[in-house]
């Protein structure tokens, strides 16, 4: 019976057969994706770890990854075959492109995605319009600040005054100008605090700096000084210095403006004081905060559908571990206890197999409930005005920024040592000898079996 002659099918080609635009490619799509990591908020480390394993999973061997705030570079091959491609980061992703870039990420490192395609997946996500119309995303803003003023200064009027405020921040954060961008915490922290320190003496709003903080609370830049401080602990010197400068000048700009309102509007000294607030509402309201706050990330920052519930987990996580803290061993380690809880919290959500999300969609909102950079501005503000009484508020909140990520840094390495741990229990195995394997006979049959026999001594002997 004849048979068809068969086709064999040539071996894939090796490393060294790869043509040098088929590196390129694969070059292009990691400067690519260290690009979209870096506009995620990851930080420095992480991304060079993951850059490096996902050119592993493409056969790429020899690459250096060196990942700064503003600019990536990837470097393929070795010697005269060696090649560099950098590229500036200037973008800041939404919480849709991080989830849709952390599915990238994760096809990328298994290999199950093209580079061309990949690549062309990198500009869908960097093109891709708001999942929540722009009126949404401004009423976001506005529960999210009414969350904010209800734990920071807890009365009904601060909340009002916050949500407020917050539409009109809302509204200003819509502009896509790059120009008008680099000025709106100023103009922002200016308008805002006008607007309280007129409402102040006619409306009981309470502390009018705590009711100030809710509205630029996605100015204030606590993620990137404790980011600043993790890459320094992670020897990241460059990023983590150049974290913290940029965290310190954007804390000092929010600072201008909310003196130079204070000018305009004529206040005396004792008015950047933080009071006493003389009403508090019950304790239950906290968690009506952490519910309108968690509505707003999610409407805001444009989070996909399935993030809701582990956002809202993180907040009630994070602000529960902060307040027990500050009962059992006081507020100077609060933030401490917060991060180190939250931390492994998040990272654990990230590696679900299913309905997991990205570690900065349930840590950064988590993250502006500790609130680092509140006590910061407080302390810059009234260091203009009281020279003793700005040197230990921002003594203060160094060290809160400090403690936390303290907290941030052994909580990942924590959760990574158990996961580690957890995958080498999992993997354990030990082979049974060949004595003891599957069969029909008992074990101490085989065992006889299998032992030596004495040899028959011949009857010549």
């Amino acid at each position: 019976m004849p048979t068809t002659p068969t086709t064999p099918t040539p071996p894939e080609p090796s490393r060294s057969e790869r043509s040098p635009g088929d590196d390129a490619l694969i070059r292009t799509f990691l400067l690519g994706l260290a690009e979209g990591l870096t506009a995620s908020a990851e930080s420095t480390d992480r991304i060079r770890a993951e850059i490096i394993d996902i050119a592993r999973a493409y056969g790429v061997d020899e690459v250096d990854v060196v990942v700064l705030p503003t600019i990536a570079l990837v470097q393929t091959g070795e010697g005269e075959t060696g090649r560099v491609s950098l590229t500036s980061v200037r973008a800041s992703f939404r919480f849709d492109q991080i989830a849709a870039m952390a599915d990238l990420a994760r096809s990328a490192r298994a290999a199950e995605i093209d580079p061309a395609d990949g690549i062309r997946r990198l500009n869908e996500i960097g093109a891709m319009p708001p999942r929540r119309h722009w009126f949404m995303r401004t009423m976001g803003h506005g529960l999210l600040t009414a969350g904010l003023a209800l734990l920071l200064a807890p009365s009904w009027q601060a909340a009002v005054v916050g949500f407020g405020l917050g539409v009109v921040i809302g509204v200003a954060k819509l502009t896509r100008s790059q120009t008008l961008s680099l000025i709106l915490p100023v103009a922002a922290s200016f308008v805002c605090a006008v607007i309280v320190f007129l409402l102040a003496p006619v409306v009981e709003i309470g502390d009018p700096l705590r009711v100030l903080i809710a509205p630029l609370a996605t100015f204030l830049p606590g993620a990137l000084l404790t980011t600043g401080v993790r890459e320094l602990a992670a020897g990241q010197m460059v990023a983590g210095s150049s974290r913290l400068g940029a965290g310190i000048v954007q804390l000092a700009l929010l600072a201008l403006g909310i003196l130079a309102a204070g000018t305009v509007v004529g206040i005396g000294e004792d008015e950047y004081v933080p009071r006493e607030v003389q009403h508090t509402l019950p304790w239950w309201v906290a968690g009506i905060g952490l519910v309108l706050y968690g509505v707003g990330v999610y409407l805001h920052f444009a989070a996909p559908g399935r993030s809701y519930g582990w956002v809202i987990l993180g907040l009630v996580v994070a602000y529960g571990a902060q307040q027990l803290g500050a009962l059992i061993l006081g507020p100077q380690v609060s933030g401490f206890i917060g991060a180190l809880v939250v931390t492994p919290f998040v990272l654990w959500v990230e590696d679900l197999p299913r309905g997991g999300v990205p570690s900065q969609i349930a840590f950064l909102p988590a993250f502006w409930v500790l609130v680092p950079g509140a006590a910061g501005l407080i302390g810059v503000t009234e260091g203009a005005v009281e020279e003793s009484a700005g040197v230990d508020d921002v003594a203060a909140a160094f060290a809160t920024v400090m403690s936390i990520a303290l907290g941030v840094f052994i909580g990942s390495a924590t959760y990574r040592f158990l996961r580690r741990s957890a995958a080498g229990i999992a993997e354990f195995h030990v082979d049974l000898p060949s004595v003891l394997g599957p069969s029909e006979n008992s074990v101490l049959s085989r065992i006889a079996d299998a032992a030596p026999r004495p040899r028959r001594r011949d009857p010549e002997d």
